[in-house]
């Protein structure tokens, strides 16, 4: 079918030859999309969008051809697919951004809780780091700190994260150290 009988059948308001168009074009299509990092569905997503951006310019009436219609939707296909990964890429960079900034802010509040913890005392600071940083249990630090008793760990780790919890809040606002 030649280009002409294609645009004059469009015009009519013939739906069946974007099947015809659909079917005769999908592969060169949509290779432009796979072997731009696409996956399928991208590829048909901008295939039909490609479609039907042809499909309404020529059944208005204003499209001037000045190639084949295989080029037309070939240019068409390829400016959606650049559209897509320059948003995915803005996407991204959003992404990482916030990620990067997100780590930066634990960082700072972690850098900020392990000052505190240098200013408490050397018992404090053993049992807040074994218990929170080291992953170490009750039973585990009354042992290594030669408490009493698991009971003992527990009342100074809780004795001791008060401690922390008042100095954080003495030289913090809630506003500097939490969002």
């Amino acid at each position: 079918m030649k280009d002409s009988e294609i645009l004059e059948r469009i015009s009519r308001g013939d739906e069946r030859i974007l099947d015809h168009l659909y079917k005769k074009y999908y592969r060169m299509m949509t290779k432009i999309v796979l072997s731009n990092n696409g996956t399928e569905d991208e590829a048909k997503d901008v295939y039909q969008e490609a479609l039907l951006a042809f499909w309404q310019k020529a059944a208005s009436g204003k499209l001037v051809l000045t190639s084949k219609i295989s080029t037309y939707l070939y240019s068409i296909c390829l400016n959606q697919w650049r559209k897509e990964l320059d948003r995915k890429s803005r996407l991204s960079n959003e992404e990482v951004d916030r990620e990067e900034f997100q780590t930066h802010d634990a960082k700072e509040r972690l850098k900020i809780v392990m000052q505190c913890i240098e200013q408490l005392g050397d018992v404090c600071k053993k049992v807040l780091t074994y218990h929170y940083f080291d992953g170490m249990g009750m039973q585990e630090i009354a042992e290594k700190m030669s408490f009493a008793n698991t009971d003992t760990a527990k009342t100074k780790k809780y004795k001791c994260k008060k401690k922390l919890d008042s100095l954080i809040k003495s030289k913090y606002t809630t506003e500097d150290f939490f969002d």
